[in-house]
């Protein structure tokens, strides 16, 4: 499990002396054997310092919630989880996550109500306080149960002392402000009657009078609930059931409660009369005729009974549906004088509040909403609208809405790409939410300093791309794509059964290339589709047109004039059927993005098309690449043509020393010219032109010696459902990779890995740059490819691109994963792009857009070595000197173990390759010079989901799916250390607390109002005596929690706290002053009236009154 920011480990770094602002001392940790750390020439001594590696913040729903808690003064919400996760929740944008070092699941949150701080309970049978008056909140004290285990525990509004039930029946109390236990203990044997010869079960509800707190209500679990007098420590009353009890609720009144039981009722019992329940209803039974007691139902695991003063209380309940309905969802019931409404959800309950206007339970509650806590949602419903509507969530809590496949993060991207997708993402936004405020508002926003753009994009497994904003720490969805839209839904069975290749989610993104500058997206799919969009403001319809055509050469381009269809007999094997159908309806296409062009690789002779490994597009060339483990294929998205459908091993000249034949445990089969078989597409755009389905001419087979095989079919589908499963991230990560092949399947497929477009020199001591393509592969081959663009631009839509390959520049150890260009000062070159044009928009405003489009990189620059090529493998990294394709840096990054992910960042104005490594390991190297810079063992163990997630971006930001639902976003930046505390959120405020409820003058005066208890004399040692040592272990907290606050927020902001705390002491003393004069004032007032009155009255008869 990744550290918290509450349990981050500090970890020794390994970094280069004044990069990115760091100063070091210390001892450093070694680096992964193969590196050659000490041995980089130039390198200079290293200055180290003891540094952490903090996470900055976490997004999503919490994964596996398990508990809730509202402070309903402060406005927060805390969420625990089965991990032993604790997530806050204050207004749009102030989250925080915290984990408990032990893991264990939260069975139970309380807060100490405008008291910033929270009590956790854990399934280990150890409670923990919470100061949440920091930005980083932090454990106090921890309490460790030896002997019972915790089953509830309890906590009077405005009081110290924390009820805790047991396992065993007992109740034991322990005060919150040292975390100590009181020798003050309810034992079951005398809660219970004598005459009982059971054990009663654990303790499920622990809950004080409104009116009396010496009186508490104790529900066990086998159906009786018991009356405690606290003060003669004696049960006044008991209350027998039948059925077990799963929660109890109070009237503010204290004279009734209401229990729920297994079978499904609800019993109302006065508390002065526990012979009988005063009603038993079965809210979703059937009520037979002959008034026999209804069929039982399922459980209702909570209620809650709360009233208002105009009108009927409210009972909300979950569970309790009856037995005959099955499949049906989990519901929450409303029940509201004579209405009833059951409420659907989209996901289990796991919890629920009502959330109400006054914090005393002695009080009217005036009840306004009711949140929900689902498995995977949290819904809060408006109790104040008819129809219950919900309130519109403004956390980005969706994150999981489908299942996330992959992502990207982009950090100082143009500053018009937000504005620009939130107005056309405004537009999808659902209607009917509830017209009032989202009532979760606590908090305060961060200061930071740091304002610079970040959009994180998301796929998904039903084919929906999301993009968020996330800048300044927070998270903001702004768009969302469906792709599936482009192709039709409704299939045969037959069909699909003969074409799909992924049984479920076939539209799932498999991965993305995005251009900001231009706006271009191309995304490819599970089914070996291939989707391009352009943005555009505009709104359009038209019509995706597919039409079929022969076999044609790479070579030859025109299109056919006799098109041929597709073949699907059952006599034969599938040919050029394609995995998807396009729609053939017209597509409305909102403004956003809207689909340019459709590729589809399709079934060669019964055999499908292999899943896409790597994908690039450049807008400035009008080129999108992808490959495969066939090869790879180069389209111009403009013309809509295929350009280049190429095998992997033509990619090598005959007299390349790099060159592999293929060689596989299965006999290939060749076609008449005996080369190896390759891969047909299937390109589809919205417009009508011909387009045209072409293969490379080394594709054919002879039909003749393809007999069709029906297990193929189940082969294929195996292969890419495991496939998928690896998009979905299974939680194990076993593979293992090495540089020497162990698999006979893995060196006969050299499969496509990654795609650089550039401007560079094509071959050895060439004089000019021009455009180029670098290709890598899972062998560690680096190849250059040539492109030939036309050289006017009003040329290029009539012109072909030529596109030749220049054979292998280099090779490394493993898989290529990333490749980019450097000046010979070091300063990137990223690939050329167009700057974004509507192409929806007129031509004057298309032409305005086109002028301003940046230069390209000049032809020629002067110097030996005028550019630099840096290239990064699984293995090692190498650092090549252009045109002459010398090495002159390299450096073996790991041999235990392999990189996963490499990404090319900027950081402080200089560029370097940062790492992220299978066994945990984050590492930087300096460019060119490759110098390691840093060295983190940050993830102590990884899985497949943090694998395919992880990502880098510039200024030292990354990111990764840490659970199925949620982000977790790192720095490695020093900068965004520094001004970290700056940039969190505050959750805690001071706040006033609201005024108790007036108790009125007949009620004091008689008797009848709240009846408060001293329970510093009844529970504390002097009163109650020690507690046994041995029943509990303290565990005192990181810190103190005034060195919490200095280490927090410094001096300054503990004298400001200091400074508002006594003002609002002195603000209160003062309004309790005022307010005592006004009583003695009225007192006086009244008794100088009651003896006028006397005075008046005293000689008169009755009768002449």
């Amino acid at each position: 499990m990744a550290p918290s920011l509450v349990t981050a480990h500090r970890v020794p770094l390994l970094m280069a002396s004044g990069w990115m602002g760091f100063t070091c001392a210390g001892p450093p940790t070694p680096t992964p054997a193969g590196s050659k750390a000490g041995q980089v020439p130039g390198a200079q001594p290293v200055e180290y310092k003891l540094c952490s590696f903090p996470q900055t913040v976490r997004h999503g729903f919490p994964y596996q919630p398990s508990s809730m808690a509202f402070d309903p003064v402060q406005k927060i919400l805390a969420v625990g989880t089965q991990t032993g996760a604790l997530r806050l929740f204050g207004r749009a944008g102030v989250e925080c996550f915290c984990q408990h070092e032990s893991g264990a699941a939260v069975i139970q949150l309380q807060f100490l109500i405008n008291e910033g701080a929270l009590v956790s309970a854990l399934a280990d049978d150890s409670i923990h306080m919470w100061n949440l008056r920091q930005k980083i909140p932090a454990i106090l004290h921890s309490l460790k149960f030896n002997r019972e285990r915790i089953t509830y525990c309890h906590l009077p509004f405005q009081s110290k002392w924390l009820y805790i039930g047991t396992e065993r029946g007992n109740i034991h109390i322990v005060n919150v402000e040292s975390f100590t236990l009181s020798g003050y203990v309810i034992m079951w044997n005398k809660a219970i009657e004598l005459s009982t010869k059971t054990h009663p079960g654990p303790v499920v509800h622990i809950s004080d009078n409104p009116m009396d707190e010496g009186k508490l209500l104790i529900g066990f679990e086998c159906g009786i609930v018991v009356l405690w007098d606290l003060k003669s420590k004696k049960a006044d009353c008991r209350y027998n059931y039948d059925e077990a009890i799963h929660s109890v609720a109070w009237h503010h009144e204290g004279k009734q409660f209401v229990c729920s039981h297994s079978d499904g009722t609800l019993t109302t019992w006065n508390i002065r009369v526990p012979a009988k329940s005063a009603q038993i209803i079965t809210p979703h039974g059937k009520q037979p005729k002959d008034g026999k007691k209804p069929e039982p139902c399922k459980p209702i695991l909570k209620v809650e009974y709360k009233t208002t003063r105009a009108g009927d209380p409210f009972m909300v309940l979950s569970g309790g549906l009856s037995y005959d309905t099955v499949g049906r969802r989990a519901c929450l019931t409303v029940m509201h004088g004579k209405s009833t409404a059951v409420l659907e959800m989209d996901y289990p309950i796991v919890d629920f509040l009502t959330l109400c206007e006054t914090p005393y339970p002695n009080d009217f509650q005036e009840p306004y909403a009711v949140m929900v806590l689902l498995e995977k949602d949290l819904v809060l419903i408006d109790l104040g609208q008819i129809g219950y509507p919900i309130f519109e969530n403004p956390y980005p809590l969706t994150i999981h809405e489908s299942p996330v496949t992959c992502c990207e993060y982009f950090v100082d991207c143009p500053a018009e790409l937000i504005p620009a997708l939130y107005s056309v993402g405004s537009r999808q936004k659902r209607q009917g939410y509830s017209k009032k405020e989202w009532p979760i508002s606590g908090g305060n926003w961060g200061q930071g300093t740091q304002s610079y753009p970040e959009i994180i994009i998301t796929g998904h497994a039903d084919g929906s791309i999301k993009f968020w904003d996330a800048s300044a720490l927070m998270l903001q969805v702004l768009y969302k794509l469906k792709t599936a839209k482009v192709f039709e839904k409704a299939r045969s069975k037959e069909e699909k059964a003969n074409t799909d290749i992924v049984e479920e989610d076939p539209f799932a993104i498999q991965t993305m290339s995005w251009c900001p500058e231009s706006r271009m997206l191309c995304v490819a799919g599970v089914s070996a589709h291939v989707l391009i969009y352009r943005f555009s403001k505009q709104e359009v319809t038209t019509e995706v047109v597919q039409v079929g055509g022969t076999n044609q050469s790479v070579r030859n381009i025109e299109p056919p004039s006799q098109p041929s269809t597709g073949s699907n007999s059952s006599d034969g094997p599938r040919d050029n059927i394609a995995c998807l159908q396009v729609r053939s309806s017209p597509l409305k296409q909102s403004p956003g993005y809207q689909v340019e062009l459709v590729i589809q690789l399709v079934w060669v002779s019964g055999e499908p098309p292999q899943p896409i490994t790597s994908l690039a597009i450049n807008s400035s060339y009008g080129l999108v690449v992808f490959g495969n483990s066939n090869g790879l294929a180069v389209v111009d998205y403009l013309q809509k043509t295929l350009l280049l459908n190429m095998g992997t091993s033509e990619l090598y000249s005959p007299s390349d020393p790099y060159h592999r034949q293929p060689r596989s445990p299965r006999k290939v089969r060749q076609s008449s010219g005996g080369e190896l078989p390759s891969q047909r597409f299937c390109i589809s755009r919205p417009v009508s032109p011909v387009e045209d389905r072409c293969k490379s001419p080394t594709s054919g087979k002879s039909a003749s010696h393809a007999k069709r095989d029906p297990s193929i079919i189940e082969k294929y589908r195996k292969r890419n459902r495991d496939i998928f499963q690896g998009l979905i991230f299974d939680n194990t990560f076993t593979r293992s990779r090495s540089s020497s092949v162990t698999s006979i399947d893995r060196e006969s497929r050299e499969s496509i890995s990654a795609f650089h477009f550039c401007e560079s020199y094509p071959r050895k001591m060439d004089g000019a740059v021009g455009p180029c393509l670098l290709v890598g592969t899972t062998q560690g081959t680096v190849v250059m490819v040539a492109l030939s663009l036309p050289p006017a631009v009003d040329q290029r839509l009539q012109q072909p691109v030529g596109i030749s390959s220049c054979g292998t520049m280099v090779t490394l150890k493993g898989g290529i994963l990333t490749m980019a260009l450097l000046d010979a000062t070091g300063a990137l070159l990223p690939p050329s792009f167009e700057s974004w044009y509507d192409p929806n928009a007129s031509d004057e405003e298309k032409e305005k857009s086109r002028r301003r489009r940046p230069a390209s990189p000049p032809s020629s620059q002067e110097g030996p070595e005028a550019q630099f090529a840096v290239l990064c493998s699984e293995k090692q990294a190498k650092v090549l000197a252009m045109p002459s394709q010398t090495r002159v840096y390299k450096h073996n990054i790991t041999e235990s173990s392999f990189v996963l992910r490499a990404d090319v960042v900027q950081m402080a104005g200089a560029y370097c390759i940062a790492c992220f490594c299978a066994n945990g390991h984050i590492m930087t190297l300096s460019l060119p010079s490759l110098r390691p810079l840093l060295d983190v063992n940050y993830l102590p163990l990884t899985d497949m989901r943090i694998a395919r997630t992880f990502c880098f971006s510039n200024l030292g930001q990354a990111l990764y799916l840490t659970s199925p639902t949620e982000i977790q976003r790192i720095t490695y930046s020093q900068e965004t250390c520094d001004n970290r505390q700056e940039m969190l959120s505050e959750l805690f405020t001071p706040v006033e607390t609201p005024e108790a409820p007036n108790r009125g003058f007949f009620k004091g005066l008689f008797g009848g109002g709240a009846q408060s208890l001293d329970r510093e004399d009844l529970f504390g040692e002097t009163g109650a005596g020690k507690a046994s040592r041995s029943l509990a272990q303290h565990i005192p907290g990181p810190a103190g929690m005034e060195g919490m606050k200095c280490a927090a927020s410094g001096v300054v902001g503990d004298l400001a706290r200091a400074r508002i705390a006594l003002d609002e002491r002195g603000q209160k003393l003062g309004e309790l002053e005022d307010r005592t004069a006004a009583m003695m004032a009225s007192a006086d007032s009244f008794s100088k009236h009651a003896h006028d009155m006397m005075l008046k009255y005293k000689d008169k008869k009755w009768y002449q009154l």
